[in-house]
């Protein structure tokens, strides 16, 4: 069965960091998208960052972008989301997801993690 979980968040002050893990199970992700995407309290569940299968290339959103890092361990079958210089308004459920290819909309996406928890606050 394919599966995607989550792990890494947590409750950490503005400015600071955390590494979010998504690691797959059931597939190989080396030949598929994983997309990052967040949801916030009241909000719609929003893009953050994909990583391609075929070249490796890397998307961000623009309120992220010189913060946040995508990468993929093909070894460890597992993405990654750096996340760096944390603001307040990027506390939100964050998940991750899988498709052929990457995508801005989450309806797109067959397959999600359960989501981790970042909450970013003094």
């Amino acid at each position: 069965q394919r599966q995607l979980v989550e792990s890494g968040g947590g409750l950490v002050q503005p400015g600071g960091s955390l590494r979010l893990s998504c690691a797959a199970s059931g597939f190989n992700m080396d030949y598929y998208a994983i997309g990052w995407f967040r949801q916030a309290p009241g909000k719609e569940r929003e893009g953050v960052s994909c990583i391609s299968s075929s070249d490796g290339s890397t998307s961000y959103a623009d309120a992220v972008k010189g913060r946040f890092t995508i990468s993929r361990d093909g070894a460890k079958n597992t993405v990654y989301l750096q996340m760096n210089s944390l603001k307040p308004e990027d506390t939100a459920v964050y998940y991750c997801a899988t498709d052929s290819f990457c995508s801005w909309y989450d309806r797109a996406y067959a397959y999600w993690g359960q989501g981790t928890q970042v909450t970013v606050s003094s």
